[in-house]
């Protein structure tokens, strides 16, 4: 069954293969050209090692059974998955056959064929953040016992049984509550080769599939012995899971150190995790910007960031890590990247905390605490710590109220939309744009390659002073910001183009004999999306004869409200065509923490629409099906994230470079007929 689950996984995924925990696959099962009688065998695919051990931390993660357990289970797994379903009773009966030995750990890894998994991984978060572990065990248990039926009410029906407050699982869902979490559990275990649920790692050795009892307990008892042997040797029995961790591994392992086909000679060893590409972009600094190191270094690492994304406090270990690689070579500055309120409602006031702080000479002291104290971000912990670093605690107060940090935070923010740094944590090494918490080994040569480039800049003459700029200039050049990161084979490049198809009544803005046609893929729930929202208005302002917008639909599968607020706005163009699609646009996009039933109707009143077939409208396949329609385009053309804009064909990734794009294909359609064919 196993197998089978992952063939549907990908099957599913080729077709509405539009977020980005979709599941990525292998080669495609069409027919393969007959091979010359000559020529060898193809080589076999590496198989993975079955004893590798794997690294799956357990810090922050929901936990059942005793903290000195010798064996701990963790189990990436999907509440909708009839599959992860069936393997609860296997674990339940390790935990019994093994009294005081075993523990479970849970990984989110809702699958994206399974539609109501990620509101019910959402549920049992919020579960979990009402009342701890055990609640999240209280809520897991209840979920698997009413799977499949698990639409809104069953989440709050499950909410009310085991003593959660079902409006705050409703608030949860509605403002798309703990989704960082759950696609950082995501893109952990997708990282060491999970693809199918349930997923289980014993002790770090991964097992796959629903086992029943008698196949799973052969290797916890294998594991039970070896973590004995450790605690005879004298290892502490609550330590024995982070000693096993110390060696595991962070990537798939193969047998005999295979591993698939490399994308240069330069790849790095088997079980090293990757190396990001990067793109360079001039980042302008102020002088006070929040820094540390000497503005001469070798290295300067611009960090946009964020004090409640999870993943920006993954990342303050590794930046600590480059500076003490490099001692006196690197220069740390700070940008604040405060997500909206909608995901981090504790991000900017944070922020204003760290400037007051700043204010007074203790910048980098707040930014340890605050996220020292990530989970506990509110209004009273702000003042509190200021008492703690010493500062004067009643101006710190005031600059507080009178959010005297807000213009420094909101240009951090507008440079941040120049530079595309539109996710946290986004950092440049010497302007070479870095996005994600990579570890410290993924950046080695990143960091080694750029200080050699230094020495040599040094050694030829480059005064400190200047070095930082040159290094600059030098990757700029190296690696211009067009070129595309992690884009799926197929997509248009920029530079590149690609046709694509429209519908006669497509929602569109501007004329349609337009010298430019911008296509937008977008999604209702996405910040981003919000995010690039002036910028298309910009554009459309500036240029109102030559360039036409047309939207394309593309609901993310982690963000709930998603699919629904798409369904809301092809029901009042239904109604009014463009005019109230646009109406009904910009209301969904002015406050996306009110996304939900209530709301649709409440604007589709606002706009004068009928509202009972507003509401029938909205459960018309018709509709649904034009904007899956949309996605499954998405999904041809190469586009997987939001917002994606298709400049007469371009393919732009989020709204800083949207302008210069559009003024770029303007000077080309502009050009002499000789011109434009030499630029195609």
């Amino acid at each position: 069954m196993k197998k089978a689950s992952w063939i549907i996984v990908l099957l599913v995924g080729l077709v509405i293969g539009v977020t980005a925990d979709r599941m990525l696959g292998g080669a495609g099962s069409g027919p393969r050209p007959a091979p010359r009688p000559a020529a060898p065998a193809p080589a076999a695919p590496p198989v993975e090692d079955p004893r590798a051990v794997y690294r799956v931390p357990v810090d922050d993660t929901p936990l059942r059974g005793p903290a000195d357990a010798l064996v701990t289970i963790v189990v990436a797994s999907d509440f909708q998955c009839p599959f992860c379903k069936r393997v609860e009773p296997t674990l339940q009966a390790m935990v019994d056959a093994f009294p005081g030995k075993v523990r479970l750990a849970w990984k989110h890894q809702p699958l994206p064929m399974h539609a109501k998994a990620i509101p019910a991984a959402v549920a049992a978060e919020e579960a979990r953040a009402q009342g701890g572990d055990a609640k999240f065990w209280a809520m897991h248990d209840k979920l698997f016992e009413l799977s499949p039926a698990l639409d809104r009410p069953d989440l709050e029906r499950a909410a009310r049984e085991v003593g959660v407050d079902p409006a705050g699982v409703d608030a949860a869902l509605d403002q798309g509550k703990h989704l960082d979490r759950i696609r950082r559990d995501q893109a952990l275990v997708q990282g060491l080769g999970v693809r199918a649920t349930p997923t289980m790692f014993v002790n770090g050795r991964k097992v796959e599939g629903a086992l029943p009892p008698e196949q799973l307990r052969p290797v916890v008892q294998q594991e039970l012995e070896k973590a004995e042997a450790m605690v005879a040797a004298g290892v502490k029995p609550q330590d024995v899971y982070a000693k096993i961790l110390e060696k595991g591994a962070t990537a798939v392992v193969y047998q005999g150190g295979a591993r698939p086909a490399a994308p240069s000679p330069a790849a790095a060893a088997p079980s090293a995790p990757p190396t990001p590409s990067t793109t360079a972009v001039q980042v302008p600094l102020r002088a006070d910007d929040p820094s540390r190191g000497a503005a001469g270094a070798k290295l300067t690492v611009v960090l946009f960031s964020d004090f409640q994304c999870p993943f920006c406090a993954r990342v303050e270990p590794t930046v600590k890590q480059i500076e003490q690689a490099y001692p006196g070579a690197v220069r740390v500055v700070w940008k604040h990247q405060p997500l909206p309120a909608t995901m981090h409602p504790q991000a900017r006031p944070a922020a204003e905390a760290a400037e007051a702080a700043r204010a007074q000479g203790k910048f980098w002291e707040m930014h340890d605490q605050l996220f020292a104290h990530q989970r506990e971000l509110s209004a009273e912990l702000y003042p509190r710590l200021a008492r703690e670093l010493g500062l004067d605690a009643a101006r710190f107060e005031k600059d507080l109220a009178a959010h005297a940090g807000a213009a420094r935070i909101d240009e951090d923010q507008r440079v941040a939309g120049q530079v595309g740094a539109n996710a946290t944590p986004t950092f440049f090494i010497n302007c070479r744009r870095v996005e994600g918490a990579y570890p410290f080994d993924s950046l080695k040569p990143i960091l080694a390659e750029e200080v050699k480039k230094a020495d040599a800049l040094l050694a030829s003459g480059t005064q400190p002073a200047a070095l930082h700029e040159a290094l600059c200039k030098d990757n700029v050049r190296a690696f211009p910001a067009g070129a595309a990161q992690g884009a799926q084979p197929g997509a248009p490049q920029p530079g590149q183009r690609a046709a694509v198809p429209l519908r006669p009544d497509d929602p569109a803005q501007g004329p349609a004999a337009a010298a430019v046609t911008v296509v937008e893929f977008s999604d209702f729930q996405c910040p981003y999306c919000a995010r690039a929202t002036p910028a298309v208005k910009q554009v459309e302002e500036a240029y109102p004869r030559d360039v036409r917008v047309v939207w394309k639909h593309l609901p993310l599968s982690f963000h709930a409200n998603a699919m629904p607020a798409a369904l809301a706005a092809e029901a009042a163009r239904a109604q009014g065509g463009a005019a109230k699609f646009w109406a009904m646009h910009d209301k969904l996009f002015a406050d996306q923490a009110a996304l939900s039933p209530a709301a649709y109707t409440r604007y589709a009143r606002e706009l004068g629409l009928d509202v009972a077939r507003f509401e029938r409208d909205l459960a018309d396949p018709r509709l649904r099906a034009r904007v899956q329609d949309d996605a499954q385009l998405a999904q041809r053309l190469g586009v997987n994230g939001t917002p994606t804009f298709l400049v007469n064909g371009e393919s732009v990734v989020g709204s800083a470079a949207l302008r210069p794009a559009v003024e770029r294909a303007l000077q080309a359609a502009r050009a002499p007929a000789p011109a434009r064919a030499a630029a195609r």
